[in-house]
């Protein structure tokens, strides 16, 4: 029989299941990106009378919801995704936590929900982790990708914020986010569809901003690509994310442009750490519109050296490619830029504990 202890403010209920040594080792020798889950999730309850309550981590399965849940109806829900990191010396860590908390709460704001405290938020993936550490990969390019999300939990038809939320954290063991590790890759340009607009959710991290850019990514993959890259509503003329990624132009004087955050943009973790690590190479960074018709120019004329992808799960990706409805560029000779895979080896480097953290993003968990 399972007993209960107390991790902190955190309850802890331990699976009777828990995967055995040997399969958790097959499966942690060779992880496929969120296809595996550990044995536990962290969970906290929110009710308008109570506030957050009930912190627990608790065995991982199913949850039981009633059909008129609101977050099926109406979308009512948020999420994060950041990772812990094997250590050396065996202690397991996670990058700039305080960062996705408050993008956390931002989104929770803007999608009608209750803000989580940074201090609950850090507290449920160290709960967490603590009770599944033997689940944190160490070979190269493997971490533990968590999972927080927050969702209206409430049975009730109607149009106005939910009365009840649920937030939990699960986590799943992975490798490289692209099939074959770290090479360029091929980005449709969209010029049909929009993932966000002003005024709408672009810059909250929502299921609904991602549902939306499954249909181009169809697109983009009829065309022999990996990703989809979105450009503004307004103009459709200006760069604006990639589905799941923030994107960076590398000029050949070592300029980097980025396009600026708005509405419209999600304000990625990993993006601000990237601006900060060139800037302390000396390289100027400009937050600005990408036009599309000038970095195309700018990529044939070689002013563009660069391009390349960011964010959580893939951490930098160099893009090779870019094609469209009426153009097909390759960018410099198609292959992975110096730029981009140094700043990529300096940030992971930190990331895993080989190099000197100078700006103090790591947060130990266990």
């Amino acid at each position: 029989m399972s007993t209960t202890t107390s991790h902190q403010s955190f309850a802890v209920h331990p699976s009777d299941h828990c995967v055995p040594d040997d399969e958790r080792a097959a499966l942690l020798a060779a992880p496929r990106f969120g296809t595996v889950s550990t044995d536990h999730m962290a969970r906290i309850t929110w009710t308008a009378a109570d506030g957050w309550h009930d912190r627990r981590v608790e065995p991982y399965g199913p949850l039981s919801l009633d059909p008129a849940c609101a977050v099926l109806h109406y979308a009512q829900e948020v999420f994060e995704g950041l990772k812990a990191y094997a250590h050396a010396d065996g202690s397991v860590w996670t990058f700039r936590p305080g960062a996705n908390a408050a993008r956390f709460a931002r989104s929770a704001t803007r999608l009608a929900l209750p803000e989580l405290a940074e201090a609950d938020f850090v507290e449920s993936l160290r709960a967490l982790v603590a009770v599944d550490k033997a689940w944190v990969p160490t070979g190269e390019e493997m971490s533990l990708y968590l999972r927080p999300f927050m969702f209206a939990s409430e049975a009730f038809l109607g149009v106005r914020p939910a009365q009840q939320v649920d937030y939990l954290v699960i986590a799943s063991p992975v490798g490289a986010y692209f099939t074959g590790g770290v090479r360029p890759v091929s980005i449709w340009v969209e010029r049909g569809y929009h993932r966000a607009g002003p005024g709408g959710t672009g810059a909250a991290k929502c299921g609904g901003n991602y549902a939306a850019s499954l249909l181009p990514q169809t697109f983009g993959y009829d065309h022999d690509c990996d990703q989809v890259c979105f450009l503004d509503a307004r103009t459709k003329t200006v760069l604006e994310e990639l589905g799941g990624m923030n994107v960076m132009v590398v000029g050949a004087d070592g300029t980097v442009r980025t396009p600026p955050v708005s509405d419209a943009i999600l304000q990625g973790v990993t993006r601000s750490s990237i601006l900060a690590l060139l800037t302390d190479a000396g390289h100027e960074v400009r937050e600005e519109p990408v036009v599309l018709a000038e970095l195309l120019a700018q990529i044939a004329s070689g002013e563009v050296a660069e391009v390349f992808a960011c964010g959580t799960a893939a951490v930098m990706t160099p893009i090779g490619r870019l094609v469209g409805d009426d153009f097909d560029v390759t960018v410099a000779d198609g292959g992975a830029g110096p730029l981009t895979m140094s700043v990529r080896a300096e940030l992971t480097d930190i990331q895993y504990g080989r190099r000197l953290d100078r700006h103090g993003w790591l947060h130990r968990l266990a």
